[in-house]
This record gives C-alpha cells, sequence and structure tokens, in this order.
C-alpha cells in the first residue's frame, strides 16, 4: 500500500514539473571524486542510492585516509570489493574482493612499489571514469581494462583481457585484513561457471556475516584453492586479445540462500550497460530531488556531488524477500518494510537524517521502524550500527533522537507507541555512563570516560524524547526528561565562562585548559571546551541565562570564530579540521553553531560566517571537504544551507533561517514543490531584509517541516542592511 502511494505521490510531482527535470543531466554535474583526497575518506565506485553493494576498487594501503579503500593520492589496486564506507573515521567492510591477474603472482597484499610482494596492480588514473553507477579503470599491470556497475544486492563486473593462457580472476576473501579478522572463510565451485561461499569476520562490525554468489560469464578452466585458510581462490581462464569476462555476483547477510534468492532477482538476466543506464537514471532521479537555479558552474558540481554523497547511506540491508540478520544475530522474516544498516547516527542526526525526512519521507519509516526492531533485539536503540553489529562508536545515544525526531514530525508508517517504548526504554538504560547519570544527574569525570561529551548528547537526546512524550499526553515523563535536558548545566563553570569536567564528588578538573583537545583522559569527544560550550542545541535560552545575558552571549560567540586556532594536549585526532578560530567545521558538534547568530538577534552576523564556510570549506577539488563526509552529514550541511535553512533543533520540527546561497531551489515534497528564492542579491546586498512566506511576511527566524512538506514559496529579499527582519 506505501508503495502505490509513493507512486501516486510521484506521479502528481511529474505532472508539476512536467519534462523540466527530465530534460536536465544532473548525474553529469556529480564529481564523485570530490572528497577522496584530504581527509574525506569518500567512496569511489558504482553503486545504487542507498544499496546493499558498494562496488569499487580497494587500494594496497591501510591507512586511515583509506576508510573508503580509495585515496585520491595514489593509485594501488588489490581488487575490487562488494562492500565499502564513504565518509567514516574507521575502516571495515571490503567484502569479496575480485581481482583480475595475468600469470603467476604472489599471493598477499603485497607492498606499494613492489609487484612480487603481492598481486596488485597500478591503476591509470588518467583513463579513469567515475559517474553515478559506473567506474572503469586500467590496471597497468595486467593490462586489464576493469568495469563495474551496481544493482541495489549485485554488482556487475567487465574486465577486458590480453591474450593469455595464464588469464584468472583471484577471489579475496581477506584483504579487509587491516580493519577486520576472518573469523570462517569459504568458498567452493558449482558447476564450471558459478562459485558460492561466505565470509565471517570480526572488526568493527564485531560479527559480520555476508554470503556471496559469484557467477563468470564463460566456462572457468579451473578453480584453485590456494592455501587452507581459505584467504584466495584462483579462478583460471585462457582469453583472447580484447575477450571480455563478465562477473555477476549478489549479497546477503541472511544465507547463502538467501544470496542465491538476491542473484536470480536481481543479477541473473541482467545486462552491464542495461544495468549501467538503470544505475545512472535512478541517480539522475535521486539527485534531481532538489533542483538549484542561479548558481555558478563549481556551485552546482559541489551541490550535487553533495546530494549525491547525501544518498549513500543507510544503506539497504534486507533481502529480496525481506529478511534480514538482527542485531541479536537472529534471522527475521519480512517484516513489512525493508531494513537498512549503516546508521552513522553522532553524525547524521543533526542535518541529513531532518533532510531525507523531507525528501524521502517514504524512506523514512522504514528507516526508523529499523532502529525499533534494533532496540528491541539488542535492548536500546542504536549508536552505530553496521551490518547486524553494534559498534558503539561515539558517545550519547543518538539514536534516541534520530527517532523521536521523525515520531515529532508526524512520518507516516512509524506506531508512535512502539517508537516511544524504544525512545524511554534507551533513555533509562544504564549503558554508556546512564547509571552514573541517574545517580549524580550528570557523568563524574572520574567514572566515565568522555563524560561532558557523553552527558550533553544525552541531553539533546532527552530534549527530543521530552518532545514525543509531550506529543503523546505522557506528561510525567515529559516533565522528567525535560528537566533532565539540562543536566549540563552541572559543567558550566561560571568562573571560567565554559564547560568544565567535574567528579563525582563536585571537583572541577583541577588542570583546566580550554584548548585542550587530547584524546587522553579527557572529557570532550573530538574537541574542546570551545565547541562543548555551544553544544546546546535544544537549551539556547538557558545557556544565555547561565551566560549572564544576550549580550554577553553573543560577544562569546564571536570570540569564537576569532580566536586562536591552536588545539592542545597529547595525540589531538585529526578529525579537528575545518578551523575559523575555534569553530570547527569539519566536526559535527560544530555544524549548529553559526545558526545561533539568527536565534540571538543577529542574522547578518551569521550570514557572514556561512558565506565564510560555503566559500573556504567547500570546493570541487578531491581535498574539497574540510573534514571527513560523515556518511552524509558534511554534504547534508551543504544542501540546507544553500537551502537557507537549517535544523538546529532536534525534535522541534522547524528549522532555523540563514542565507540563501542560490537564487532559486525547488524542492519536491509530498505536497508538490517547496520554492526557496533569493531576490536582489548581489555582493552588496548580501543580508536578509525581509522574508516572506507564500507571499505573507515571516516574522520569525525559522519554518516549520509541516510548511516545508506542504509545498509553497520562501522567499528572501536581500540588500546591504544589517537588519534584523523579524520579531525575537
Amino acid at each position: 500500500m506505501k508503495r502505490l502511494k509513493l507512486f501516486v505521490t510521484l506521479m502528481s510531482l511529474a505532472a508539476l514539473v512536467g519534462c523540466a527535470t527530465a530534460e536536465v543531466d544532473y548525474s553529469a554535474k556529480v564529481d564523485p571524486k570530490i572528497g577522496s583526497g584530504g581527509h574525506g575518506h569518500v567512496f569511489v565506485g558504482a553503486h545504487m542510492p542507498f544499496g546493499m553493494v558498494q562496488l569499487g576498487p580497494t587500494s594496497i594501503y591501510q591507512e586511515w585516509d583509506w576508510c573508503s579503500g580509495y585515496h585520491d593520492s595514489e593509485s594501488s589496486v588489490i581488487g575490487f570489493s562488494h562492500t565499502h564506507l564513504s565518509g567514516t573515521g574507521c575502516g571495515d567492510l571490503f567484502d569479496v574482493t575480485l581481482m583480475p591477474v595475468i600469470g603467476e603472482v604472489e599471493y598477499s597484499r603485497g607492498r606499494p612499489g613492489d609487484y612480487s610482494t603481492g598481486f596488485w596492480s597500478e591503476s591509470d588514473r588518467t583513463k579513469e571514469v567515475v559517474e553515478p553507477g559506473y567506474y572503469s579503470v586500467p590496471l597497468t599491470r595486467y593490462n586489464i581494462l576493469a568495469e563495474l556497475t551496481a544493482t541495489e544486492r549485485g554488482g556487475l563486473h567487465r574486465y577486458t583481457f590480453p591474450a593469455s593462457d595464464e588469464a584468472a580472476i583471484i577471489l579475496d576473501l581477506v584483504h579487509g585484513g587491516c580493519w577486520d579478522r576472518p573469523e570462517d572463510l569459504y568458498a567452493e565451485a558449482e558447476g564450471d561457471r558459478r562459485i558460492v561461499g561466505h565470509r565471517h569476520t570480526y572488526g568493527w562490525a564485531n560479527a559480520q556475516k555476508v554470503f556471496f554468489v559469484i557467477e563468470f560469464s564463460k566456462p572457468f578452466d579451473s578453480f584453485e584453492p590456494i592455501d587452507e585458510r581459505n584467504f584466495y581462490y584462483r579462478v583460471n581462464f585462457r582469453t583472447e586479445e580484447g575477450e571480455q569476462i563478465g562477473v555477476k555476483a549478489a549479497l546477503s547477510s541472511v544465507s547463502l540462500e538467501g544470496a542465491r534468492l538476491n542473484f536470480e532477482r536481481e543479477v541473473a538476466t541482467a545486462e552491464f550497460d542495461e544495468v549501467r543506464k538503470q544505475s545512472y537514471a535512478k541517480w539522475n532521479d535521486e539527485i534531481s530531488k532538489i533542483r538549484i537555479y542561479g548558481a555558478s558552474a563549481e556551485q552546482e558540481e559541489i551541490f550535487y556531488t553533495a546530494m549525491y554523497h547525501y544518498l549513500h547511506a543507510p544503506s539497504l540491508f534486507s533481502d529480496v524477500d525481506g529478511k534480514y540478520r538482527g542485531a541479536d544475530n537472529e534471522v527475521y522474516d519480512n517484516p513489512g518494510h525493508d531494513t537498512y544498516t549503516t546508521f552513522s547516527l553522532w553524525d547524521t542526526y543533526r542535518a541529513k537524517l531532518p533532510l531525507l525526512s523531507i525528501t524521502h519521507p517514504e524512506m523514512m519509516d522504514d528507516v526508523v521502524n529499523t532502529m525499533i526492531n534494533i532496540c528491541e533485539e539488542q535492548g536500546f536503540l542504536p549508536i552505530w550500527h553496521l551490518w547486524a553489529c553494534e559498534t558503539g562508536c561515539m558517545v550519547g545515544s543518538p539514536g534516541i533522537i534520530a527517532v523521536a525526531d521523525a515520531v515529532a514530525k508526524g512520518i507516516e508508517g512509524i506506531d508512535a507507541e512502539r517508537a516511544w517504548e524504544a525512545i524511554y526504554t534507551s533513555c533509562m538504560h544504564d549503558i554508556r555512563g546512564g547509571r552514573h547519570r541517574k545517580a549524580y544527574g550528570y557523568m563524574p569525570n572520574d567514572l566515565v570516560a568522555e563524560s561532558i561529551a557523553h552527558d550533553m548528547e544525552f541531553a539533546i537526546a532527552d530534549a527530543a524524547a521530552a518532545v514525543v512524550a509531550e506529543k503523546l499526553g505522557k506528561s510525567e515523563a515529559a516533565e522528567y526528561l525535560k528537566a533532565r535536558s539540562h543536566s549540563w548545566t552541572n559543567y558550566y563553570d561560571a568562573e571560567s565562562g565554559f564547560i568544565r569536567g567535574k567528579s563525582s564528588t563536585g571537583e572541577w578538573r583541577a588542570d583546566f585548559n580550554p584548548y585542550n583537545a587530547s584524546r587522553i583522559a579527557n572529557e570532550y569527544c573530538e574537541g574542546n571546551a570551545w565547541q562543548y560550550l555551544w553544544l546546546v542545541p535544544h537549551d539556547l535560552a538557558l545557556l544565555e541565562q547561565h551566560m549572564g545575558g544576550r549580550e554577553i552571549t553573543l560577544e562569546r560567540l564571536d570570540e569564537l570564530f576569532t580566536t586562536d586556532t591552536k588545539m592542545e594536549g597529547e595525540d589531538v585526532t585529526p578529525d579537528i579540521s575545518g578551523l575559523i578560530g575555534q569553530y570547527v567545521h569539519g566536526n559535527e558538534p560544530s555544524h549548529h553553531i553559526i545558526y545561533f547568530y539568527t536565534m540571538l538577534g543577529e542574522p547578518w552576523k551569521g550570514a557572514d560566517r556561512l558565506y565564510e564556510v560555503m566559500a573556504t570549506m567547500y570546493s570541487a577539488e578531491p581535498d574539497g571537504l574540510s573534514g571527513n563526509e560523515d556518511v552524509g552529514q558534511m554534504s547534508a550541511w551543504y544542501i540546507m544551507t544553500t537551502l537557507g535553512f537549517y535544523p538546529v533543533e532536534p525534535a522541534a520540527g522547524r528549522y532555523i533561517l540563514g542565507v540563501p546561497m542560490v537564487d532559486k531551489a525547488e524542492i519536491d515534497v509530498q505536497g508538490g514543490i517547496f520554492s526557496v528564492v533569493r531576490e536582489g542579491y548581489s555582493e552588496q546586498n548580501r543580508y536578509v531584509q525581509r522574508v516572506e512566506l507564500n507571499g505573507k511576511e515571516l516574522r520569525r527566524c525559522y519554518i516549520t517541516h509541516d510548511e516545508i512538506i506542504s509545498g509553497g514559496e520562501l522567499r528572501f529579499v536581500m540588500g546591504d542592511k544589517k537588519t534584523l527582519y523579524y520579531d525575537l
């Protein structure tokens, strides 16, 4: 029924938009290599929007900047893996890797620059082709052209070989290597065209199970297990000059039977060029859900690439029959919705998931219902969930915020009472310092590592949960959670004017230094006291009160951007990047801060800082991001800031106004099209003078979620005056 509803909605949108979007090739405006340099960590390869399979090259390197398997700085390839992460700060996956070779090789990962130590090859990046849904590169060591495309659960390879009696394709089941360790690896031949098997590993995802079916376009001459550990298998062929060997593969987390079913439904009869075309068209449809006008060519490239990166995850996790592997490692039948994974929630609750609630409401109920299922399977809502495994990465309990935001917005298809049970259970759980927070009212630094970071993220979650409690008439719980959302005030030190660590006996941290961003014995996570002072998106009015009023609060906010950029302490994480003073755009705790200027009544200052970030922290180069892409959050910030509004307060159902960065934007929403118009902009006329919603002046600093999804027009009238255009 929901799919029919979605079809009708899309047909209505098509009637409204007409042929305009169909005539524009939005996929051609994407450069997937933006963010593949520096510390961007983006995936480069072929996949479908939100697909289970991300098929792309994996490098010989095993260092931090190769978390996605690819980096613009070098060109080695050890194979083409069917799963990758995009924009994370930790690596995993690289499952079921295939590598075409010629002749005898050394079966190991190898060392850079020395072909005698492995079967890896340099690739010719001058002839590399990267576009949504397709990847191609020549492997110079073997004179083989590799081409890749993908369905949701499957990958298609096409390798063009030279003439050889020693051609082969190596199945590599170990080269997740650096990021995980094999627990159970196995493959066997079924006939002379098909290989089946599994890869069970322990890594960041601490009990990952992958089952696979691989089929070749021609019979292989032989299938050779290389050693008793089942690390490598060699599939041998004889090839003529220019002969193409096609490979089709499908994955499942459930079982080999699930992989067989996914194979039959998605790739068995698929043709490479047709899948490439379909994938490209699907990307075009998804990327064009938001369209911008009056932008420079570079702005368009950055924006539509941001749309592309934003749509990488969450990743589809259920098989075609709906079965999935749960967080308790049990296999579940179809729950009546698609199941997803790759929940980088500490990053994405801030802007990415709220943006998905605008552009993909028909998917968000599946995402949230998946999270509720995870709670019922593991006892609490997901934190950083990957392939049925709770990694526990980052701080707080961000799944609470994600679910609460969707319920508060009234996303259809979510049982609000069931969602509330998951929210409240997770709020009251003892894990991650929760029991100490209940005992002391805050998390003491002598009992909880990264105590301030955990507590302040839990405070945001409590505020979001309180909104849902109030909506559902649970007044006692709402009152309790609202009060607990102010727990950060226990850390506010009036003498220093910062959020400062406190022990279980109520003593302040003695060696306090607001510039200390050490990863060792510190209360903060990927930051210091400068950023965490402002980590109260739900509680700005109370922060203003503690600081001594609006004037002082604005002075402190100004100081954030003008103070020294230094980071002190041992082992400072490279995640702290993209600095303007102590504002850190490369990391998520800062992402809402500029919008505080609007909320505090000086929107022109916010406009200046937004222009600065857009101009200096994003570019159309490989090093075009100021930090990790973080599974779409960096891109979602760019998209929403381009549109002129941002979801500062989780679950509040409103978006704080900034300044639009293009003359016009159109968003496909449930009610038709929501347009944002920038009128009268120039370098001099860079400040908002007046805002109109559907032709009527809007005398407030925000727009609601319901107003956006209903369709209509938000118009920003620009001028040169630094003016307050709304009522405080």
